[in-house]
């Protein structure tokens, strides 16, 4: 049943890839040839391949330090900064990027969108880091202490193989996002394939262009996932509930602390207090607050359903995957769960396009349907969940399912009655993290909304692109305010309001 619903899910998952496929099959080997090897296409891989590279190291070393900081040391308030820390994930990227902009107008170019993305994307390894940090067994790390080896020794030979699969997990959602990430680039000015996909498709320059450039968009991605999986190798996710309440031996900081608490002070400023200053000076500066009331409340209202019924079908999705993919490591599931991956790489137009191509062919009823939205947000939101799920699947033990089995269970009543109760804080943690991504998305949402629907990224972008701030801010606030309740449930869920 499992092996089943994975394959449903990777059907989803691959449909984009399928349009972009049948979209290139037209072209001549000439004319892909011409179009693959202009100046344009090598300047779009430079800027994609190294700002993706950049950010993802920094993500990486600032959301490593940070969970540190906060699980391994004293450091002086700390379930102050557990929190804080977490929060700059429920500002969108493209709101983060006008609050940047709007303070500074000359942030542009490559080390701008470094700034911006790596403030915004930093908690996707913060959270699934501290976690592994609570997680993991102190055992280790106490015996080393006992050997001799002091704090560093101690964080690089123990703590830090620990951390490998959830530092990689991280890493992997964060690159495939910033090759897919359109808005927050098109406010900074940053061409990368993702924008220029956009405007060809957009503005209708060549339609064969912006296959080839989503299919080595495609292609980049594969490579990436398989860097993934070579740097994975053959570590395991490892489960310490048990251990999670020892004490822990914590690293004093001494005169060091006041310098870490600036640190993590400057971070929270800069992640959090510059776009939400900006957003708080255009609700009481901008000139154009006042609109409807009902406006924003039925923008709300459009959000809320599509999001929650999106966070549903991704995670119904992933779940099967994640069995799949826990339970078998053969060809075929590893197959299945790399597939799954494959449209977080892809930019919303794209996905948006395949899905009203397939529809109006095969499922017209579905086209300028709210339901395709819907669809739409559950495959691109996919490989967030499924990370999500495969370290709460990873906890069960086949044992359990083995025995209901031998008493007579059916597969699916396993999976009602033994897997779905065991992994409800899971489910929960994968809904809330869709949830919080399908709020903000924009690309597949200007494209698939149905006529007459708006939502709060549709309306923040439409004021935005005409600078008035002010009748954006609104928006962006309400925004900030849904997507801060899953934020806050996904801090519980990690651990990180536990006994800080």
């Amino acid at each position: 049943m499992s092996l089943l619903g994975a394959l449903v899910a990777a059907a989803f998952a691959l449909l984009p890839l399928v349009f972009i496929l049948i979209q290139v099959r037209d072209t001549s080997v000439a004319e892909a040839r011409r179009l693959l090897f202009r100046p344009l296409v090598g300047e779009l891989l430079i800027n994609t391949v190294l700002l993706a590279a950049i950010v993802t190291v920094l993500c990486v070393v600032v959301g490593l330090g940070a969970a540190w900081c906060v699980e391994r040391t004293n450091l002086p308030l700390r379930g102050v900064f557990a929190v804080l820390l977490a929060l700059p994930i429920a500002v969108p990227e493209y709101v983060n990027a006008a609050g940047w902009v709007s303070v500074l107008p000359g942030l542009h170019g490559l080390w701008g969108a470094v700034l911006v993305m790596t403030l915004s994307h930093y908690p996707l390894v913060y959270l699934p880091a501290v976690a592994a940090l609570r997680g993991g067994d102190p055992s280790l790390e106490e015996s080393a202490r006992g050997l001799g080896f002091g704090p560093w020794r101690t964080f690089f030979r123990v703590t830090l193989p620990q951390l490998r699969l959830a530092l990689l997990g991280g890493g992997l959602v964060i690159c495939l996002h910033l090759m897919a990430e359109y808005g927050g680039f098109a406010v900074l000015r940053y061409r990368t394939f993702t924008t220029e996909i956009y405007n060809q498709y957009k503005l209708g320059f060549s339609g064969a262009s912006a296959a080839l450039l989503s299919l080595a968009l495609v292609i980049l991605s594969v490579l990436v996932l398989g860097a993934e999986m070579g740097l994975r190798g053959r570590a395991r996710h490892t489960h310490a509930s048990a251990w999670a309440s020892r004490q822990r031996l914590r690293v004093r900081l001494g005169r060091r602390a006041p310098l870490a608490v600036l640190a993590l002070i400057a971070l929270v400023v800069l992640a959090l207090g510059v776009p939400i200053g900006a957003l708080g000076y255009w609700l009481v500066q901008g000139s154009s607050t006042t609109l409807p009331s009902a406006s924003l409340i039925g923008a709300a209202l459009s959000t809320l359903v599509l999001c929650l019924g999106a966070a549903v079908l991704a995670t119904a999705l992933a779940l099967p995957v994640a069995i799949l993919s826990v339970r078998r490591r053969g060809a075929a599931a590893v197959l299945i769960e790399r597939a799954a991956y494959v449209p977080r790489a892809l930019p919303g137009l794209v996905v948006g396009l395949s899905l009203v191509y397939f529809a109006i062919r095969y499922v017209r009823p579905l086209y300028q349907s709210p339901w395709l939205l819907v669809i739409a947000y559950g495959v691109l939101c996919l490989p967030l969940a499924l990370v999500t799920l495969q370290p709460t699947v990873a906890r069960l033990s086949p044992s359990l399912e083995e025995a209901a089995r031998s008493l007579g269970q059916r597969p699916s009543g396993v999976l009602r009655r033994i897997i779905i109760p065991m992994i409800l804080p899971g489910l929960g943690a994968a809904c809330a993290l869709v949830f919080l991504t399908c709020v903000t998305e924009l690309t597949a949402t200007l494209l698939l909304r149905p006529t007459g629907t708006e939502t709060l990224a549709t309306q923040f972008w439409l004021y935005t692109s005409g600078l008035a701030y002010g009748a954006a801010a609104p928006y962006a606030a309400m925004m900030v305010l849904l997507s801060g309740i899953p934020t806050y449930l996904l801090i519980r869920r990690l651990g990180t309001l536990g006994d800080v």
